[in-house]
């Protein structure tokens, strides 16, 4: 299984920078059925409905992302009096002692000990570093952290935007899913991004059911696989939970023969892992760095609600593994074919096997 497998060629002016307005008008292809040649439809993404109903069960991740990125100045009083840099701070994750991982440019100009002062009164100092990357300590914590990261910080928007334009206070709610609850995600789970409370109100006439998950999503979504067979590509690993009050609703509905969607490739990595061990559905909650590529046997998803996703990924492989890579292939090029927007403000799709 190779890298090229999962390759096609994009038009750049196909990658939406801003979202569409309202959510919910975002374009949505729906694709029934793995084989080759099967009918593939166009619709809006408020015309869930036509394909969800009483029964269906979507699967949300609740988490909500922090405003990671920050910029601030080092001061050093040397021998020639007091000199500043300008650093530039990415939030990756929470440690263990209660700080955070984190990427600083350049990092070579600052020391260990040294501090970093942003707006809103927020200081971090440096604690250590291995392999490009920072371990910070904050002088704030708690809601005093929060609230001065909300001023300080920008949202962490995805390379292929913030390479076209630079984070502002529009992203901080664009960049957010009116389900966000749990902190800790430095990327948004995209497909969640397209539910509004028209759609909302439309999903719970049709007697829809929602159950809630939690996947931290890390920068680490973004990473390139570098390895030409894919079989032997190292996930980076991400904090998620499912309660048993979810895994509770999800089993009822796979037990009642009803459908589990999951919105997002975050939600289904989720709950794949939390059945990855006996092949149900259970409470489930630590890292998981899972895998998915063409031959897993999906345990709990019985389709996919997500966006349109980067070439070579391991997204790329993920919905391989579910709808099969020559049928995703033949998906891509009709959403190229017909201007479907891509990645994280794009469009989205319906993948039903």
């Amino acid at each position: 299984m190779k890298l090229s497998d999962f390759d096609f060629d994009l038009p750049e002016a196909l990658i939406a920078t801003r979202p569409a307005r309202p959510r919910s008008s975002a374009r949505l292809l729906v694709a029934q059925g793995a084989s080759l040649g099967a009918p593939i439809k166009d619709a809006s993404v408020i015309d869930l409905t036509r394909w969800l109903g009483a029964g269906d069960r979507l699967v949300i991740n609740d988490t909500k992302v922090i405003p990671a990125r920050l910029f601030g100045t080092r001061e050093r009083l040397g021998e020639t009096g007091l000199t500043q840099s300008s650093m530039e701070v990415t939030l990756l994750s929470p440690t263990a002692s209660g700080g955070w991982s984190a990427l600083i440019k350049p990092l070579r100009k600052i020391r260990d000990g040294e501090e970093i002062a942003f707006a809103a009164g927020l200081r971090a100092t440096l604690v250590s570093r291995s392999d490009g990357q920072a371990e910070l300590a904050f002088n704030l914590e708690g809601d005093a952290f929060e609230a001065a990261l909300n001023e300080a910080g920008a949202m962490p928007l995805p390379p292929y935007i913030a390479a076209k334009r630079a984070a502002d206070e529009q992203d901080k709610t664009d960049y957010q899913t009116v389900f966000a609850r749990q902190t800790g995600a430095v990327a948004a789970p995209t497909a969640s991004l397209h539910f509004d409370e028209a759609l909302l109100a439309a999903l719970a006439a049709a007697g829809v059911a929602f159950s809630y998950v939690t996947l931290h999503v890390g920068a680490g979504t973004f990473l390139p696989v570098k390895v030409e067979d894919v079989t032997t590509h190292k996930m980076h690993a991400e904090w998620g939970e499912v309660t048993p009050e979810a895994a509770a609703e999800i089993a009822a509905t796979k037990a009642a023969g009803g459908r589990v969607i999951p919105v997002g490739t975050t939600a289904l990595r989720l709950i794949e892992s939390a059945a990855k061990p006996t092949g149900q559905i259970a409470p489930w909650q630590g890292e998981t760095d899972i895998f998915i590529y063409p031959g897993f046997e999906f345990k709990v998803a019985d389709g996919l609600m997500t966006n349109f996703h980067l070439p070579k990924s391991t997204l790329m492989m993920l919905i391989s593994a579910l709808m099969g890579q020559e049928r995703v292939m033949e998906i891509y090029k009709h959403a190229i074919d017909t201007q479907y927007r891509f990645f994280s403000y794009g469009d989205s799709s319906l993948l039903l096997p």
